[in-house]
């Protein structure tokens, strides 16, 4: 059944139309009906099916019928989130989908100045789509009314559970003055945050689960490297370099790694941009926009912001480190293969990882395809890495040999310099002994 059979405005169906979106997906076709009767619905399928889009079309033509004019009474919605980044991404969502119609979305975030924000709520908007911190301050300093609230949708239900955010959610339920309808959407969810959820909901609530046994789409396919943890920056550096046209998420652990990676990656040429939680705001935003827009192939990003990562075109999604929870994995990999599109998950596995890979195999109900890597193409990877000279150079340049006390120079450092003088002069010389034997 393609949308334009739906009973839909026909500006959604023209938006959708614009956007390339021809049939539902699996869980839009699923949820749509049930949402649109009022029902409230509870619903699990893979991160890049479209289900945000599975709750937006409804909620959007619902607000467009009620209303007779583009002024808007109060917020009729609220959408919660956790994450700032998944907060813009759905309200760009919303903005596409609406666009036309009398419905007015707005995404609310913390970390900016709160004015302008105030100044859009004062003129009023129809669906709140906000993370929990902003919102009640904005509540408590009576910006925010939720008197006409008839919907609540809850995005990534695990993670805001998870996080500890059921007091938020039935605060906010307390705060609704009429009967309402309950949406909660997420792409893993276990048996402990599943029963939180159900609590939330109408006992008669629609309960949709799509591939439960496979929470990662078939459009991804997923490999794993065996990599010492310290030589991972030299696999990510002939990665990138072999696809040099491609579009990049590297996943690390934490923000630190993160600044890390960016900087082993410029030490060899190559341009990348960090996203982490340590960013203001108005940085993490000017980052996400600029990867949207191609301004540069490689985004370095850690777990707080692989939900709310929504880039067309992304062909590869590197685990630099594995996540510490196996279902964040899930929400990695999602960054590539979304809608109709294919990807490559590819992960870098020190010892010390094993057994949180293991964890992941059994999460995903499935092995992972393991790349063999002989022991002459593990060396040649180090070895010729843009960093052996960009190194000694560094060093060079700094004088470090040059200190009084040769103690204080990392004994580490000073011996992979050493393996790096090494193996260059080697390289040389069989270049000179090639050269003769030409002449």
């Amino acid at each position: 059944m393609k949308f334009e059979k739906y009973h839909i405005s026909q500006e959604i169906k023209d938006n959708l139309a614009t956007l390339g979106f021809r049939r539902p997906t699996d869980i839009q076709f699923k949820s749509i009906p049930h949402i649109m009767n009022g029902e409230d619905v509870l619903a699990i399928a893979q991160t890049g099916t479209g289900k945000t889009a599975a709750f937006a079309i409804p909620i959007i033509d619902r607000i467009h019928r009620r209303k007779t004019s583009q002024r808007s009474d109060g917020i009729q919605c609220i959408v919660m989130v956790p994450t700032r980044e998944l907060a813009m991404q759905i309200g760009d969502v919303f903005n596409e989908v609406s666009r036309h119609t009398r419905t007015k979305p707005f995404a609310l975030v913390g970390g900016v100045e709160q004015d302008a924000q105030i100044k859009k709520l004062q003129h009023g908007i129809d669906i709140l789509i906000a993370t929990p911190g902003r919102m009640f301050d904005l509540i408590s300093q009576g910006y925010i009314n939720l008197h006409r609230i008839d919907t609540l949708v809850l995005d990534e239900a695990d993670h805001m559970l998870d996080l500890g955010f059921i007091d938020d959610i039935k605060s906010v339920k307390r705060m609704l003055k009429q009967k309402h309808q309950t949406l909660f959407f997420s792409a893993t969810i276990n048996e402990e945050i599943k029963k939180l959820a159900y609590s939330q909901v109408k006992s008669s609530a629609i309960r949709i689960e799509i591939s439960p046994d496979d929470p990662v789409s078939k459009n991804v396919s997923h490999a794993v490297m065996f990599v010492e943890m310290d030589d991972k920056r030299f696999f990510l550096e002939r990665f990138i370099k072999e696809h040099p046209e491609s579009k990049i998420i590297v996943f690390v652990r934490t923000r630190v790694r993160a600044e890390r990676v960016e900087k082993a990656m410029a030490r060899v040429g190559i341009t990348s941009y960090n996203l982490h939680g340590g960013k203001e705001q108005s940085d993490r935003t000017k980052v996400m926009n600029s990867f949207k827009m191609g301004e540069f192939q490689i985004l370095i990003a850690t777990d707080v912001s692989a939900r709310g990562i929504d880039v067309a075109g992304v062909h590869y999604v590197i685990n630099y480190d594995l996540p510490e929870k196996a279902e964040n994995y899930v929400h990695r990999v999602g960054r590539t293969g979304r809608g109709t599109q294919k990807g490559i998950a590819l992960s870098f596995c020190s010892k010390e990882e094993e057994p949180r890979l293991k964890e992941i195999q059994e999460f995903i109900h499935k092995p992972i395809e393991v790349i063999q890597i002989s022991k002459r193409e593990y060396s040649s990877t180090v070895e010729s890495s843009d960093e052996s000279t960009s190194l000694v150079s560094d060093l060079a340049s700094k004088s470090i040999w040059d200190t009084e006390s040769p103690s204080q120079v990392d004994k580490s450092i000073r011996k992979l310099i050493d393996e790096y003088e090494q193996s260059i002069k080697k390289k040389r010389k069989k270049k000179n002994l090639s050269k003769t034997k030409k002449k």
